[in-house]
């Protein structure tokens, strides 16, 4: 695989991961799935304000991410590959695809008006796939592109138009990255608002799609070498 094929798969998967955040915060309780740090600041506001609940949903979207971090990063760590897009990676994006799998059919069954455990559940779900994914992400190892949280992209994006060289490949990329979390959130949005039941449809099809293509690349088994 080809590190410009890799970078696009990356931003396919910034975009499932902002697609998953909307609706997941609008249709699980204002909980953050794939952005850990807007969760914690809903976990800090929600403990402020003494809601339980929406405190307990927090919780359970952290530790969720925690423990597909946890996986992936077990499952990816012990790989010695040096490909370009390692197959210990497309092993962890299969396993993100299942869970969110399990949580479209969750969605549907759940349906408009979800129980408090079907909304633990799905919360769950959905933080453990994008928890996966990150760790995915990580061990690629491209630079500014992690695909479920973007301020140190943001940051590292103004820090490198501010130097006096700017290298404007990596720009290009950081940009990227931004406009795909932002794209991947409305798209979610609107499916949400437009048609509920399928507003999951969006990070499984997109992720299922980076699947596809990583497996058919590790099927023909091009040769390649890592690079940035």
């Amino acid at each position: 695989m080809r590190p410009r094929v890799r970078n696009a798969l990356l931003l396919a998967l910034t975009v499932a991961a902002g697609s998953a955040d909307a609706v997941s915060y609008l249709g699980l309780g204002r909980v953050f799935t794939a952005n850990m740090t807007g969760n914690l600041v809903l976990l800090g506001v929600a403990i402020g304000q003494g809601q339980v609940a929406a405190s307990l949903r927090s919780v359970i979207a952290f530790a969720c991410f925690g423990m597909g971090v946890l996986v992936g990063a077990r499952a990816t760590e012990r790989s010695t590959e040096t490909a370009v897009w390692p197959t210990s990676v497309t092993l962890v994006v299969v396993a993100e695809l299942g869970l969110l799998v399990a949580f479209t059919a969750g969605w549907e069954i759940a349906g408009d008006r979800p129980t408090v455990l079907a909304l633990d559940v799905l919360i769950a779900l959905s933080a453990g796939a994008m928890g996966m994914q990150t760790a995915a992400a990580r061990r690629l190892s491209v630079a500014g592109v992690a695909t479920t949280f973007v301020t140190g992209t943001l940051t590292s994006l103004i820090a490198e138009l501010a130097s006096v060289g700017p290298d404007w490949a990596r720009s290009r990329r950081w940009a990227a990255t931004l406009a795909c979390i932002v794209i991947g959130a409305a798209a979610g949005a609107a499916l949400f608002i437009a048609w509920r039941p399928g507003a999951p449809l969006v990070a499984m099809l997109v992720v299922g799609i980076v699947t596809s293509l990583a497996i058919g690349v590790t099927r023909r088994g091009v040769p390649s070498t890592s690079s940035g």
